[in-house]
């Protein structure tokens, strides 16, 4: 993992392609009880209308570890992490570099255990959908992991299917 004094986080581009240094971010995402407004934050800046940058990537495996350390079940750690690894090298976006590419896919893995064990007592349906997602990333179900990310039980149903036996 990027340690929060190495020179690799200098310039770094969050989803709006001008750099961005979420350290401060990922700092109060550890310390602070309220983190609902770091979260939002972290939203505005890491993912946006299907954009990430290199601080995305960057800023994975600090959330994995912060969310697995806190033991508060949370649906934005799982979502945030999804839609990041799901517009990777998608649209004009860029893909992990090469320097993180080891952490960042081990991070992802992390994740998807942690949400295997905390699923069974989930009851949330976004926590649920959140996790099936980053298990399916884990998995290299990209498809699945899209759908379950991206619609809500009441969105998938409104939707039509065809079905063929």
């Amino acid at each position: 993992m990027l340690d929060f004094d190495d020179p690799h986080w200098i310039g770094l581009k969050g989803e709006y392609k001008m750099p961005f240094d979420p350290r401060p971010l990922l700092q109060r995402l550890g310390s602070e009880k309220d983190i609902g407004p770091v979260w939002s934050e972290l939203w505005d800046e890491l993912h946006h209308q299907g954009d990430v940058g290199e601080a995305s990537f960057a800023a994975v495996p600090h959330i994995v570890k912060i969310y697995c350390n806190r033991g508060t079940p949370d649906w934005n750690a799982y979502a945030m992490v999804s839609v990041i690894e799901l517009a990777r090298g998608k649209d004009g976006n860029p893909d992990v570099p090469e320097w993180l590419e080891e952490d960042y896919l081990r991070a992802i893995d992390a994740l998807a255990a942690k949400g295997i064990s905390e699923l069974p007592k989930a009851r949330d349906p976004d926590l649920c959908r959140e996790i099936l997602g980053i298990i399916a990333l884990a998995k290299g179900l990209r498809n699945h992991a899209h759908w379950l990310t991206n619609y809500s039980e009441e969105e998938m149903g409104q939707m039509e299917f065809t079905w063929k036996a």
